[in-house]
């Protein structure tokens, strides 16, 4: 760009000497260079500084790599390449008669757990009876112990028969706690719940909703509205829940921003809402306005991380450039431009504004110099 300021001034420098016919000589030549190299020098200053330039642009875009969730055979790809998707379109179906089976399988053991619970309450109410029948038994056996004792005590029953009765009420008394241990055992795995349902019934409920999620994931759909392009998987197929093997890649339809790195030299002439112009080399000869959207407060080139090792100088001697996120504001709709192309920025602060003509009229030349190009 330099380059052509140069040349454009040379070619004013003919031209004056050509009219007004100025002799060439050591006064006149070396005072057009000399003035030339000041004043080309200081607007050059100026314009780089206040309305900064980078060839180094382009667009960034998001992408999803495409994992299925449950391993098994692809026996659909419903995608098309390049085609636009919406939230939730097919993008392929993965065999589901594994997962089918298993969905029956647990809904099977749902059906016995629930059965379970109706035994355990019978169970129960057997294990209440029986401790009802046992405190019975126990209040009979102490009443009847109760009697010879006193019986014993005015002569009408021997101390044999008093220690019969006593045994025989110890030995109700202790049935009467096994009876009472063997309810609360009986409660305790009928009532047992989670959430208030019962915890086997819980249990065997959690796997069949974890069988039908799986069952679930044998058709994969598009998470959010985009396409898929460069597309190579085939029906037949084997699909893994590796993230490092996914399928497909993703492309997000979403709002499109472009990425500029600048030279540190300019970074106080970068702000939001500047207004900024954009040159393709995709699209020769045309010129494009945008603005800057937000200045990116880190550079690359000079994060750390936790290691084992201390860093050395050589790890901050390095001249990183700043990123800059940016916007087209014109309308692109009649050009076809592919997501990650790159572009040619200026930046156009509020400062020496009238400098700025000089960059657009440069950023103009650069345009049509893309035309000119040769393939090696």
């Amino acid at each position: 760009m330099d380059l052509l300021l140069i040349l454009t001034y040379t070619a004013i420098c003919i031209a004056i000497f050509k009219v007004f016919k100025i002799p060439l000589n050591k006064w006149s030549v070396p005072t057009a260079v000399l003035g030339g190299v000041i004043l080309i020098g200081t607007l050059i200053l100026l314009m780089n500084y206040n309305h900064p330039f980078t060839a180094i642009g382009g667009q960034a875009y998001s992408t999803t790599p495409i994992v299925s969730g449950v391993r098994g055979k692809v026996i659909e790809v419903d995608v098309v390449a390049n085609q636009p998707l919406r939230k939730g379109d097919t993008l392929f179906k993965i065999d589901p008669t594994p997962f089918e089976a298993e969905v029956v399988r647990k809904e099977a053991a749902v059906a016995e757990a629930e059965q379970q619970v109706l035994q355990l309450e019978s169970v129960y109410k057997e294990a209440v009876s029986n401790t009802t029948k046992a405190e019975a038994a126990r209040d009979k056996a102490k009443r009847e112990y109760e009697r010879y004792e006193k019986g014993f005590k005015r002569g009408a029953f021997t101390a044999q028969q008093v220690d019969t009765t006593n045994q025989a009420y110890k030995g109700a008394q202790a049935s009467f706690e096994a009876a009472q241990a063997s309810q609360e055992s009986a409660r305790l795995a009928y009532e047992s719940q989670i959430n208030g349902e019962n915890t086997t019934v819980a249990r065997v409920e959690a796997e069949l909703v974890q069988a039908q999620f799986n069952l679930e994931q044998t058709v994969v759909t598009a998470p959010t509205d985009g396409f898929v392009t460069q597309l190579a998987l085939r029906p037949g197929m084997m699909a893994v829940p590796l993230p490092l093997a996914p399928v497909m890649t993703f492309v997000h339809t979403e709002d499109v921003y472009f990425y500029g790195a600048f030279r540190q030299n300019s970074m106080q002439r970068l702000k939001s809402g500047f207004e900024a112009e954009f040159v393709f080399r995709s699209i020769p000869g045309k010129v494009f306005k945008g603005e800057v959207v937000d200045v990116i407060p880190a550079i690359a080139e000079g994060q750390i991380q936790a290691r084992g090792s201390l860093l050395g100088t050589q790890a901050i001697n390095t001249q990183g450039r700043v990123m800059v996120k940016l916007k087209l504001t014109d309308d692109m709709s009649e050009y076809h431009l592919p997501l990650g192309s790159s572009a040619e920025i200026a930046v156009y602060s509020d400062s020496f504004e009238h400098v700025s003509i000089m960059r657009k009229v440069l950023i103009r030349m650069k345009s049509w110099q893309n035309y000119l190009y040769l393939d090696h």
